[in-house]
């Protein structure tokens, strides 16, 4: 997969995918507000709260660009692929069987090695990590996407995670959710060993969404999949780990050995509360690269305004990549997924499908609960109803469930313990909602109305109409080419004086008498 490196600049795009450009492609469509001025990074978490747009701070703390808010809305995630909003996941999954094409470059033509720093210059405060929430235990770099050699399986693995400043050449990292880059580091530690660790910042939107997926693969591929176009990676300066080549920053270091020993926290979680003090283990920075004009990047968590943070979009994304993936064996046709983006983009997932056969609703919701931790609530509804619109869902809740017959509620699942509603229990319950119609129901009572469509074939007169077979008025309007539907009235009056007409009395269509 890993191909030779080229022989010139001139061959590689290396500004295709780079951040700097996304944003200027952002303030062409207007979801990018330019902050030209100095800003202090004490006041770049308020003027990123609850804003609808991405941000550019063109001299943050007086002299560094910084983006915020980049991913924070399924528009912009939507413009990083070049589809619609609602289009995004069929892309995803398409470029998810992509053959991934990888090619190494050297470092004098790698647009993320221009600057290099190291040793005393390799300084973090220097770099414009700014205070997110007003209870957080530090600064925090929060668009930390970092690369780790798996030894056992000889794959690069790729994740995010928040480091926690803690002076000049060192971090907090937290690593006690279970993931496999704890999973390594657990394995290194056993040998005794440092883990080298390289954290790349400010990148495309389609990395940082490729570095929340978990998928036993080499995880570079992951990237130039979901790029669709081969990915040019750099080696790191201080350690033999492999980084996209266009990036902004890498800051590399390694995870020390003596592990879990340091308090890291409190910090504003993905869930919209905070997280506690932990004990996690410490990085230590060995070199920082950056391109010349490098964007450092912050994504935003947290907070009253969930649906608008970088996470919440992050996390949807994948719930709903990988809830796809466990409806395809479970239902015959599942039409769509979304999960809301004010729970996080985890808790609650909604989910379209075309039910073949009775009880695939309920397969649909055991096949959402058990692909992943986080789903706790399930909605599931016929394909008629528009699962982006919280209108139509709600109107479906309303009007499809009846809690008795359709609500599932299991318990003794895998969770998170950073969900409040646990109280400390280690086991949660997830419910499913079964919105569709029972299967099978044709009723008119069931039946949505719509505007009338006047669709069918003309006759010359109501009887001819009716002798054709039983019509509703919209048809008998149609067949008669009326506009306004008084002449059918009149015509429907004589027939009915004749003693002719007669309707049906499920669907109140008119027909002939015998």
């Amino acid at each position: 997969m890993l191909q030779a490196g080229t022989s010139g600049e001139a061959e590689v795009d290396f500004d295709r995918f780079r951040l700097r450009n996304f944003l200027e492609g952002l303030a062409q469509i207007g979801e990018l507000e330019n902050h030209p001025h100095p800003v202090d990074l004490g006041d770049v978490a308020r003027l990123l709260e609850g804003n609808p747009k991405a941000c550019l701070f063109q001299r943050a703390g007086g002299e560094t660009a910084l983006a915020g808010n980049v991913l924070g809305s399924r528009t912009r995630v939507a413009h990083a692929f070049g589809v619609s909003p609602r289009d995004i996941l069929p892309e995803i999954l398409r470029r998810l069987r992509n053959r991934p094409q990888i090619f190494e470059v050297a470092g004098d033509i790698a647009p993320v090695q221009q600057v290099v720093l190291m040793g005393e210059d390799a300084d973090l405060t220097q770099l414009p990590a700014h205070l997110q929430h007003g209870r957080d235990g530090g600064l925090y770099i929060s668009a930390a996407m970092d690369f780790a050699l798996d030894k056992q399986s000889g794959w690069t693995n790729v994740g995010l995670r928040r480091l926690m400043v803690r002076g000049k050449h060192e971090t907090g990292i937290d690593l006690l959710a279970p993931s496999d880059l704890r999973n390594i580091l657990l394995a290194t530690l056993a040998r005794g060993e440092h883990l080298p660790l390289a954290i790349v910042v400010g990148a495309h939107p389609i990395d940082y969404l490729a570095a929340t997926m978990r998928l036993p693969i080499d995880e570079l591929g992951l990237i130039a999949s979901l790029r669709d176009a081969p990915l040019p990676v750099v080696k790191c300066v201080t350690n033999d780990i492999r980084v996209p080549a266009d990036a902004e920053y890498v800051i590399e270091g390694y995870l020390d050995s003596a592990g879990y020993i340091e308090p890291e926290g409190p910090y504003g979680e993905f869930l919209g509360y905070y997280g506690g003090v932990k004990t996690n283990p410490i990085f230590r920075v060995t070199a920082i690269t950056r391109r010349r004009d490098a964007v450092f990047q912050t994504l935003t968590i947290s907070g009253r305004t969930m649906g608008m943070t970088d996470t919440a979009q992050l996390s949807a994304l994948r719930t709903e990549v990988l809830a796809w993936r466990a409806l395809e064996t479970a239902v015959r046709e599942p039409v769509a997924v979304y999960a809301p983006r004010a729970t996080g983009g985890v808790y609650n997932l909604r989910i379209a499908l075309r039910q073949r056969v009775p009880g695939e609703a309920r397969n649909a919701i055991a096949a959402a609960f058990g692909s992943q931790a986080n789903v706790k609530n399930v909605f599931v509804v016929d394909p008629d109803i528009d699962i982006f619109s919280d209108e139509q869902m709600e109107w479906a809740l309303g009007t499809r469930f009846q809690p008795h017959r359709d609500l599932v509620v299991s318990e003794g699942f895998r969770t998170l313990p950073l969900d409040p509603s646990l109280n400390g229990m280690r086991t949660g319950s997830k419910a499913g909602y079964d919105l569709t119609m029972p299967f099978g129901q044709t009723s008119l009572e069931a039946t949505v109305p719509e505007p009338p469509a006047y669709q069918g074939q003309r006759f010359g007169s109501l009887r001819e109409a009716l002798a054709h077979g039983p019509k509703h008025f919209e048809d008998l309007m149609a067949a008669l080419g009326s506009k306004d539907g008084r002449d059918v009235t009149l015509a429907i009056e004589a027939l009915r004086k004749q003693g002719a007409l007669t309707r049906d009395e499920t669907d109140g269509r008119f027909r002939l008498k015998g």
